[in-house]
Formats: C-alpha cells, structure tokens, sequence
C-alpha cells in the first residue's frame, strides 16, 4: 500500500464546560508514523505558528501572540506524549489542557488541537485544516494567544500539541 493509502487520521472531540460556560475544545489528528526527524522542533513550531496566524488572516480574524506559559504547557505536553508514544488530551497524572495551561501560570485556556506523525508543518496544518473542529479552533476570533509545541519520540515521530487561549 502507498502512503497515502495507510495514513490515517483520526478525530476527537471532547468538550468541557468551564468558568461562566465557556466551552473548551479538545482535538486530536493522527498520520502514519514518521520518518527520521530533519526538521527542528523549533522550526516546526515556528512555520505553524506562521501558518495559524496566515489562516486567521485569511478567515477576517487577527494574528495573535504565542505565550511563553502557553508554550510551556504544549511542549510539556508534547514531550508526555513523545515519551509514552500515546497521543492523547489527557496528560501526565491524568491532566487535561485546562491543568497544564494553569500550572503553566496561564489562567484562561480556551482550546487545544493534538497531532502526531506528520513530518512537515505544512501537513500538519492541512490536516488541522481539513477537520471542522481543529479548523473551529484555529480560526475562533475570540482566541488571544497560542503555542504550539512540538517534540520528537526517541524513534522519530513528531508529537503536536496546539494551545489557544482568552488572554
């Protein structure tokens, strides 16, 4: 089978209600596993940082920061992920996105979209794209700040965690 036909994606949405009944959203993509890494962590997250503001742009929305707590939270989360090769919204000693933003000293998360396998930040952001609840996310105008954190499993896969938050 090539490629494309064993790539796989798959979506979770979950929802949770927090605050004065702000509605959070969690999102998840999966690929097919990943080749030896080429690109730096780094530069993923920059080129999607690139791309989220590029795509808001584009939707009538306006680019937003990345916050330094809320990059701390992905990539933390990231690295749980990598290190126990499960992606999923719930992190280490069961925390959800809502958790790990505000241990992070950020107080008002929004939302969190999750990704592993893709070698490239293009097919990340295009899978995102392509999901109405990642896309929801990434083009909700009411967003302030993101992070996206990115790290790579001891066999190469990269491991995705995007945070956007109220303030």
């Amino acid at each position: 089978m090539g490629r494309k036909t064993m790539r796989k994606v798959a979506t979770m949405v979950g929802v949770l209600l927090a605050g004065a009944g702000a509605s959070l959203v969690t999102l998840t993509v999966t690929a097919a596993p990943a080749q030896a890494a080429t690109v730096t962590t780094s530069t993923l997250q920059s080129q999607l940082v690139t791309y989220t503001n590029n795509t808001r742009v584009r939707a009538g929305c306006k680019p937003i920061r990345v916050d330094s707590r809320l990059l701390l939270a992905s990539r933390g989360h990231s690295a749980y992920q990598a290190r126990t090769r499960k992606m999923s919204h719930i992190g280490a000693n069961g925390s959800s996105f809502v958790t790990r933003a505000r241990t992070a000293g950020y107080a008002y998360p929004m939302s969190e979209n999750v990704a592993y396998g893709y070698t490239t930040a293009s097919a990340t952001m295009k899978a995102w794209m392509a999901s109405p609840g990642h896309r929801a996310n990434i083009v909700d105008c009411r967003a302030k700040a993101m992070a996206v954190g990115v790290v790579y499993a001891s066999n190469g896969t990269p491991y995705y965690t995007q945070m956007f938050g109220w303030t």
